[in-house]
C-alpha cells in the first residue's frame, strides 16, 4: 500500500540512536528517549497562500530532519511505525 500525505504534512521514519554512549556505556531500552531525528519518506503537495497559489514544501523525500520530542502522530503502515507531522513541526534539515 502506498501513502501520500495531504497538503503540508510529512511522513517521517525515526532514525534510531546508538545504544552505546561515546564512553562505551550501554544504554538500556528503558532509559532511552525517543529519537528526534528522522528521514522524510513522503511529503504532501503543499499549502495554498492567500492568493490561492500552491506553495511547495521546503523538505523533500530523503531529507534527514530534526523535530520536536512530542511532534507528529504515530501511525503503523505496512508493519512499520512512522510519524505524520506538519511541516511547521520540523525544526530543521540536517546537512550531510
Amino acid at each position: 500500500m502506498s501513502f501520500r500525505p495531504l497538503h503540508d504534512r510529512v511522513l517521517v521514519r525515526r532514525i534510531e540512536q546508538e545504544a552505546k554512549t561515546a564512553g562505551g556505556i550501554i544504554i538500556p531500552d528503558t532509559a532511552k528517549e525517543k529519537p528526534q531525528q528522522g528521514e522524510v519518506v513522503a511529503v504532501g503537495s503543499g499549502v495554498r497562500n492567500e492568493k490561492g497559489e500552491l506553495v511547495a514544501l521546503d523538505v523533500k523525500a530523503g531529507d534527514r530532519i530534526l523535530f520536536g520530542k512530542w511532534s507528529g502522530t504515530e501511525v503503523k503502515l505496512n508493519g512499520e511505525e512512522l510519524l505524520i507531522m506538519k511541516e511547521s513541526d520540523i525544526l530543521g534539515v540536517l546537512a550531510a
